[in-house]
């Protein structure tokens, strides 16, 4: 699927002013563009003209600055964007996209101190020359947790994009940095780094901002130099890894460097400096150091060129830097000796440039040792030298001149070159070569230890989940930008390599994948302008060969590192040679297309330019000397085993700590420490890319190393989702010269200094490809998802699907169908994300506080309760705190519980302290498990790190292995091709041989016949001479034919040749035009793009605008029907206003007649009292029954208050209800004064906005949000008040029924009272009792006071126990709560540390201790449960004693019921039962609460046991996992010695082979030998039968007998030699079945001797021993 927002143009429009608007209306009425010229653009305006009035391709325009009218080519003219555009965030938002606006609106940006702009999703960063204060930690704040669409563009920018992308994706990220030399890449890492440190943070805050700064300070003083290009240049490459825990806090971090420049140490260009440290030191050491250095008295001049400052200000700024780098070494906890180890290694390096060396003479090694011309020049400085070093002057001259030979032959053995290479090689190192082998061999041990110490300092045991890498590498080097004349070296050749590949792997992510990734989806771009090919420039450098362990000169192309290496161990090989083979592989004369080429011959011979950047970029390289690069010095291996042998122990010490463990690769990457998963996976990629294919026979190649490096890098970062930083220069003087200081922070910069230099800038953007990039960037769908992940996390946003489908609904191939964004879609869709889940988030936040309100408020009732039961129950204590008997209880109760109290003490401390050891234990045993867990995993990364290296060395032999046998079966099939040319041979020459023998005995029979006829011999010479004059004349015409024909096949040649070079001169006229035509076709192409782009754009806006104007009419006509509704509502609220006031005005008419009802009861009361006051009067009276009606009036008088209370309280509340009333009154008045100037404002804001809908929609919009929002608002408030007032009305109705009816209960109650008391006065008056009743009763009446106050007394003594008893069992309760968390959380880090010793190996031992830990537990556990079994029954006794307790009050009660006591003290008995009731509820509560505890122990205690089993199933499996691999790895081993055999059985049949070819040639050679000896025989032999003719022509031979006798002797001849000839072929066969010549040569002796005898010729006997070449004779004629 592919989704098109609202491009970032057309969005950035939309919220345009009208003015803006107008001003862009002019703005394209007036077609202004940009006129490209050599020294940058010009604006200009185009001229209108007629059709016809121009030249085809030509424009009319008048430029901006001065009015002048030109004609130009329409492809020196590009469209401007407008004005809002100049300083436009994102190049990618621009209206139209081309060189011209790129590089204006930087320089606008740059301009105004804008060095950060957006390229796409790349960041484009033009290095100020001040320093901006913009890196400031408020400034940092301001980009914590923001998106990238809602920041500017910055740096830091970029660095919360891959921190937010890491905590999302869980994926590793990196952060690449591309520029040439000084651009700021180093400066960027290191805000980079101060970023993520400060904004992630860290567990402990072990990463700190401070710690960072002082690792930068000790690489820059370590690691830069000033050079022509940068006055702080880097000269490594270094590589930043991050590691983030599960929190995204940083856990752990390291450094890997790689590609030093350790010559620099001791060579390097002129007018530049070696690495910083030097200055520092010889300027900032103290007056110890200096004499401890011997640093007292410096050296005039150095072999390496290493001499103190001289200006006072730079020697000033070096001191300070030194107490800085000190400062630095100090924060990352590097001690004082070992700061004194590097400072004596320092020393040592600079003494050896004072030493010097004498120049050695191509002698050979034996002369060279015996002349002992290899020497230190100033032995003086070498012997101080020695003694920093710790070892004495002969050790140190024995590594650096000593043993080249060897060392040098093992070297080129192990390319596999012959060992008189190495001795020849050997002849060419001159001693001061070896000094600085030596020399950057320590400095190179002494960088890679300081990264070590570095390392040491950031490392950390935490597990960390994913990395985070930071890439930075010195930028592009070319000497003819700072205006310098000389020609690049091979370390500026390396770092330019390095950049190369970067590039590569920008154009890889951003070209490649992204047109496979269209491609594969059937996504039709038209992206034809677009190139698709990396630079040529890197296969000129490392493109490998397919041999690998050949060194042979093939025509096989090869890039420079190869060559390099070739000839390096070729006996003549030289620079040379090399380039000579480097340009017959990548020339400009390989091809037709000479331009196509990015090699390039230089002035010189040891000169030539390499196009980098695709060719935007050449630089000159010099070769001389490079071979040198190739050659191995011992001296540089041996300064290792030096600092290892030292006698200096703060130097051996660091340098064999770092021997033991793997902390360089092939001497190559340091920094490979670390023990996390993170560190030693990249250090498993790292090994792999230097043990695999080539590499493994390779690696310790010094050429191939470079190649192997960058390869190790590329392959990091490929492995991560990359962040591309463009660091762009803005000029070239900028940098050149190198000691001009910077501008400080705070200093205003410059306006001159704000300049750019435009050819630069427009070179670093050709070779970037950033227009290209931009371009697929916009036309292109550079974002994109799996449909599974868009639906899982954008279906928040559909919801009604969400519910009609639910979430679980899957769609076909989900995982396999992609959703493709164009740029900008997918920040918009989070950014609709991002509101719809702060939306859902803040209704379940309003959910939850409603519930957590409602449980409060349900608590507020309980402990409103609890307040109003305490208040009834302080009331009853205060009733009976005097009773003796309460006193008596509360004071002995106290005394029986110590005892109890103390036991349970006791016991809990003890429990206590059982708890604490059971925790120490545990404590004890997780950090025993901890320590073997990471002890085992350090293990296992080990072994799986061994193991990976084995398996790359099995790789590597089975390569080799496989390169043996094709090798071992071309030479078989040579063999075969040699034996069956061979066998032809032998034929061939059988035939010859009969040949020759048939002519000699024809030539034989024609020369008897001319001696018969003698007469015939004139007219033989005569055909002889007249077939030489035809022949003759024959070779004249011939001759005469030739050279006519030569003539006409040179003119016919001069005419090809003429038309030739028309041809060419019309090809590439023709070229041209059609480069033009595709400049011309891709401008067009790009414009037309940007123009669909932008109307795509306003489409897409106006689709917008639609579709709010018709939720702005929805919203309208939806505000008017709420207006209705409202308006209805307030009527109806009108209304029921009506119906309260008349409810509220009958309820003020039942409330005066109850105050008139209140007022008849006062009365009645008066009369009582003054019926009472007669009473009193009375004398006669019994005091009894005073004290009786005394007591019912004080009662009455109780209960009277109690209902005056009630009534007054009645009345608050109508009160409350008539004002609760009023005020709702009053805010109905103010919501509806306010409401209606609401809806008449809205009313009129309506008719604006219809009235403006066309011209300010923008305006419209906001103010319809504000009328959604305050319509809400209205809404909310509407149903509140509704809600309010139904409220109100059901409080009124209820509250007026149950006052009427609690003021009529109350009402009876009070005229039943006046009855009753009415009645007890008429019977007091009847019946009056005597003195001596009252006196009984007067007795009756202190005794139950007496029992009334002792019940008082016992039930303080009970409340004081059972606050006692709820204390202690709240203190049981806390106290099982916490064991119950403590052993929760115990559990759950059993469990983690059970997870984490699942993949252990030799664990076991510590999980039967575990096992035996948790059935200890367990049993501790039951134990506890026992414990609280115990507590148990003591709480089931107390609850007997309670109820016998209660049994005696209740005996006592009846006792004081029988005894007529008073009802008010039955009530108190009552209440006290009662509470003693809610005790025993309470204490049954408690039981059942401890017999869940203990049901839930008892389900722990199964689980552990549950666990147990599942830990002793878990060990058993890996158990067999184990013996599996024991089995796998024995396996291996066999293949390998299988293999270790077959190939040994190889080697041994290709040495017989060889043996036997050796053998075939020398006998070939002694058959050629023999066949030369033949042919000299043979014409002895030819020679002897014309002798012996002629003398049988003398004799008398003319009778038949003597013609007969001849012809059989003919014959007979004939015949011998067919069976001489027979019996040779046999011979020769036996020949070359046996390998045996004796017997063949003593065959064919006697053969010729046997023909002889029948020729009867003794010169025969003369004849070769071998005749086997005897074939080879067919090209001689017969006579």
């Amino acid at each position: 699927g592919l989704l098109s927002p609202l491009s970032s143009t057309a969005w950035s429009s939309y919220w345009q002013t009208e003015e803006q608007i107008a001003a862009e209306q002019v703005w394209y009425g007036s077609e202004k563009v940009w006129l490209v010229h050599k020294n940058g653009f010009s604006l200009a305006t185009v001229v209108k003209t007629e059709a016809g009035s121009l030249p085809e391709g030509k424009v009319k325009i008048k430029l901006e600055h001065d009015g002048t009218i030109l004609e130009v080519d329409e492809d020196d003219v590009e469209k401007a964007n407008p004005p809002s555009s100049n300083r436009s965030e994102d190049l990618a938002s621009l209206l139209y996209l081309n060189e011209s606006s790129v590089m204006h609106c930087l320089r606008q940006r740059y301009g105004g101190n804008l060095i950060h702009t957006y390229a796409g999703p790349n960041m484009v960063v033009i290095n100020p020359l001040s320093t901006p204060s913009m890196y400031s930690e408020k400034v940092m704040h301001m980009f914590k947790g923001c998106r990238r669409e809602d920041s500017a563009p910055h740096i830091y920018s970029v660095a919360q994009s891959a921190y937010r992308n890491l905590l999302t994706t869980r994926q590793d990220q990196s952060i690449v940095l591309l520029g040439k030399s000084g651009s700021g890449k180093t400066t960027n890492c290191q805000h980079l780094v101060q970023y993520l440190v400060s904004i992630a943070g860290s567990t402990g805050k072990i990463f700190s901002a401070e710690k960072w700064q002082a690792v930068y300070t000790i690489l820059e003083a370590f690691g830069n130099s000033s050079t022509s290009m940068n006055s702080n240049a880097s000269r490594f490459s270094h590589i930043v890894s991050l590691d983030f825990d599960q929190a995204g806090q940083v856990a752990s971090a390291s450094i890997q460097t790689m590609l030093l420049e350790k010559l620099r140490v001791s060579k390097r260009p002129e007018a530049e400096s070696t690495f910083n440290v030097f200055y520092y030191m010889m300027a900032g050491a103290d007056s110890s150091l200096r004499t401890e250095l011997h640093f007292n008295h410096l050296a005039e001049n150095s072999a390496f060129g290493i001499l103190p400052q001289s200006k006072p200000e730079d020697k000033q700024r070096a001191s300070q830097q030194f107490t800085k780098l000190q400062a630095a070494m100090k924060v990352l906890g590097i001690s004082g000796e070992e700061q004194k180890a590097l400072w004596l290694i320092l020393g040592a390096v600079y003494h050896l440039g004072a030493a010097g060396a004498t120049k050695g003479k191509n002698l050979s090694p034996p002369q060279h040792w015996k002349a002992g011309r290899r020497q230190f020049a100033r032995h003086e400085w070498a012997q101080k030298a020695a003694y920093l070093l710790g070892c004495t002057l002969e050790e140190l001259s024995s590594s650096i001149f000593k043993h080249q030979a060897k060392g040098l032959q093992h070297s080129t053995s192990f390319r596999g070159g012959p060992d008189e290479a190495g001795q020849g090689e050997s002849s060419k190192v001159t001693a001061l070569e070896c000094l600085e082998a030596m020399a950057s061999g320590l400095y190179s041990e002494l960088f890679t230890l300081v990264i070590s110490l570095i390392n040491r300092a950031l490392k950390s045991s935490q597990h960390s989940l994913c990395s985070l890498l930071i890439v930075d590498t010195p930028g592009f080097q070319n000497p003819r930008l700072a205006q310098q004349q000389r020609g690049a070296t091979f370390e500026e050749l390396c770092h330019n390599y390095t950049q190369e590949r970067l590039q590569t792997l920008f154009h890889e992510r951003t070209f490649v994948q992204e047109l496979e990734r269209y491609k594969e989806e059937n996504i039709e771009l038209a992206l034809d302008d677009i190139e698709s090919s990396t630079s040529l420039s890197v296969a000129a450098i490392d493109q490998a060969s397919t041999q690998v362990r050949t060194l042979a000169r093939t025509n096989e192309a090869r890039g420079l590192l190869w060559l390099m290496e070739e000839e390096a161990v070729q006996p003549g090989g030289s620079e040379e040679t090399m380039l000579e083979r480097l340009f017959s592989h990548y020339g400009s004369a390989q091809g037709d297309n000479k331009g196509a080429s990015l090699l390039l011959r230089g002035e010189k011979p040891h000169l030539f330019l390499l196009g980098h950047s695709h060719g935007t970029d050449w630089v000159e390289y010099n070769a001389q000397g490079w071979l040198s690069h190739a050659k191995h010095n011992p001296a540089a291996q041996n300064a290792a085993t030096l600092l290892q042998d030292s006698q200096k122990k703060n130097i051996s010490g660091l340098f064999m700590g770092r021997a033991s463990g793997a902390t360089v690769l092939s001497g190559s990457i340091a920094g490979l420490e670390g023990s996390s998963q993170l560190a030693l996976r990249r250090a498993t990629s790292m090994r792999k890319t230097f043990t695999t294919g080539v590499a493994a026979v390779k690696k310790k190649s010094l050429c191939i190393q470079v190649k192997l490096q960058v390869d190790a890098l590329i392959d990091m970062v490929r492995r991560s989702r990359v962040h591309f930083i463009h660091c762009l220069l803005p000029k070239a003087e900028a940098v050149g010269g190198g000691g001009e200081p910077r501008v400080t922070h705070g200093e205003s910069p410059d306006s001159g200094l704000m300049t750019l230099d435009v050819s630069l800038l427009r070179a670093q953007l050709r070779g970037s490809k950033l227009l290209d990039a931009l371009r697929i960037y916009r036309q292109g769908y550079p974002d994109h998802m799996v449909f599974s992940e868009f639906r899982r996390r954008f279906d928040v946003l559909a919801p009604h699907l969400t519910k009609k489908h639910g979430r679980h609904y899957i769609v076909t191939d989900e995982k396999r169908v992609s959703v493709f964004f164009r740029a900008g879609a997918l920040s918009r869709l989070e950014e609709q994300r991002d509101v719809q889940t702060r939306r859902n988030i803040s209704l379940f936040q309003a959910a939850c506080r409603g519930y957590l309100s409602r449980l409060a408020f349900k608590k507020r009732k309980i402990q409103d309760l609890a307040i109003r039961c305490i208040q009834k129950n302080i009331k009853k204590n205060r009733g009976v705190k005097g009773w003796p008997w309460w006193k008596l209880f509360t004071t002995v109760r106290p005394l029986i519980e110590v005892q109890l109290t103390e036991e349970q003490i006791r016991g809990k401390d003890e429990e206590i302290q059982q708890l604490k050891q059971k925790l120490e234990k545990v404590e004890k045993e997780r950090n025993e498990l901890r320590l073997n867990s990471d002890r085992l995993e350090s293990r296992i990364t080990e072994l799986s790190s061994e193991l990976a290296d084995e398996r790359n060395t099995g790789e590597s032999a089975s390569q080799m292995l496989e390169t043996e046998t094709t090798e071992r079966l071309r030479l078989e099939k040579d063999m075969k091709d040699l034996q069956a040319k061979f066998d032809s041979m032998n034929k061939q020459m059988e035939s010859m041989e009969m040949e020759v023998m048939e002519a000699r005995l024809i030539r034989a029979s024609e020369l008897n016949g001319e001696m018969e006829d003698d007469d015939t011999g004139g007219e033989w010479r005569l055909k002889y001479e007249r077939a030489i004059r035809e022949i003759e004349f024959t070779k004249k015409r011939l001759q005469q034919e030739s050279e006519d024909k030569l003539e006409v096949e040179q003119q016919n040649k001069r005419q090809l040749e003429r038309r030739i070079s028309d041809m060419q001169a019309d090809n590439e006229e023709s070229q041209r035009n059609i480069q033009q035509l595709k400049k011309k076709t891709q401008r067009l192409t790009a414009e037309l793009q940007d123009t669909k782009l932008h109307l795509e754009g306003q489409q897409s806006r106006n689709h917008d605008l639609e579709k709010k104007q018709r939720k702005f009419d929805s919203e309208l006509s939806g505000a008017q029907e709420e207006v209705q509704r409202e308006r209805s509502l307030r009527e109806k609220l009108a209304r029921e206003k009506d119906v309260l006031a008349g409810d509220a005005f009958s309820l003020r008419q039942q409330l005066e007649d109850k105050d008139l009802e209140v007022c008849a009861v006062n009365l009645k009361l008066d009369q009582l009292e003054a019926e009472l006051q007669d009473l009193n009067s009375q004398e006669s009276k019994d005091e009894a029954s005073l004290a009786k009606v005394r007591k019912q009036l004080r009662d009455m008088e109780a209960k009277l208050k109690d209902q005056e209370e009630e009534l007054d309280e009645q009345a608050g509340t109508i009160q409350m209800l008539e004002q609760a009333k009023l005020r709702l009154e009053m805010e109905m008045e103010r919501l509806r004064h306010t409401h209606s100037k609401d809806i008449e404002s809205k009313d009129d804001e309506v008719e604006e906005v219809r009235q403006s809908c066309s011209k300010k929609l923008k305006q419209m919009e906001v103010q319809l949000e504000e009328e959604y929002d305050e319509k809400q608002k209205v809404l909310k408030e509407k149903r509140e008040l509704e809600s309010k007032l139904l409220s109100s009305q059901t409080k009124v109705r209820s509250g007026d029924m149950e006052t009427e009816k609690r003021l009529r209960k109350d009402l009876k109650r009070t005229k039943a009272l006046l009855a009753d008391a009415q009645i007890m006065l008429d019977h007091i008056k009847n019946n009056a009792p005597s003195k001596r009743e009252i006196a009984q009763l007067k007795n009756q009446l202190e005794e139950s006071e007496f029992t009334s106050a002792s019940a008082v007394k016992a039930r303080k003594s009970m409340e004081v126990e059972i606050e006692d008893l709820h204390v202690q069992m709240e203190d049981i309760s806390k106290t099982k709560q916490a064991l119950e968390e403590q052993l929760s959380r115990l559990q759950r880090e059993k469990n983690d540390l059970q997870s984490r010793m699942e993949e252990d190996q030799e664990d076991l031992n510590e999980l039967m201790k575990k096992h035996k830990a948790a059935v200890a537990q367990s049993a501790q556990n039951l134990a506890q449960i026992s414990d609280l079994q115990a507590q148990l029954e003591e709480a089931l006794k107390e609850k007997q004693e309670v109820q016998e307790k209660m049994q005696a009050l209740q005996s006592q009660l009846e006792f004081q019921e029988q005894s007529m006591v008073e009802k008010s003290l039955v009530s108190r008995q009552e209440a006290k039962i009662r509470e003693l009731e809610t005790k025993l509820e309470f204490e049954k509560t408690q039981v059942k609460r401890l017999e869940s505890l203990v049901a839930r122990l008892k389900e722990n205690l199964e689980k552990l046991t549950e666990e147990r089993d599942q830990r002793s199933s878990s060990e058993n499996r890996e158990k067999e996992q184990n013996k599996r691999q024991q089995r796998q790895i024995r396996d291996v081993k066999e293949e390998m010695a299988e293999l270790a055999k077959k190939e040994a059985e190889a080697s041994r049949k290709k040495h017989e082979l060889e043996m036997d070819i050796e053998s075939l040639e020398a006998a070939n050679q002694s058959l050629q030998a023999d066949l030369k000896l033949a042919f000299k025989r043979i014409g002895d032999l030819q020679a002897a039968i014309e002798d012996e003719m002629e003398s049988d022509d003398n004799e008398d031979l003319i009778n038949s007998q003597g013609d007969s006798d001849t012809d059989s002797e003919v014959e007979d001849r004939v015949d011998g030699v067919k069976s001489w000839l027979s019996k040779s072929k046999g011979s020769t066969k036996n020949l070359s079945d046996d390998g045996s010549l004796k017997s063949s040569r003593s065959v064919r002796k006697q053969l010729l001797l046997q023909k002889s005898d029948s020729y009867h010729c003794p010169r025969f006997v003369s004849l070769p021993e071998d005749l086997t070449a005897l074939p080879q004779l067919s090209h001689y004629q017969p006579f």
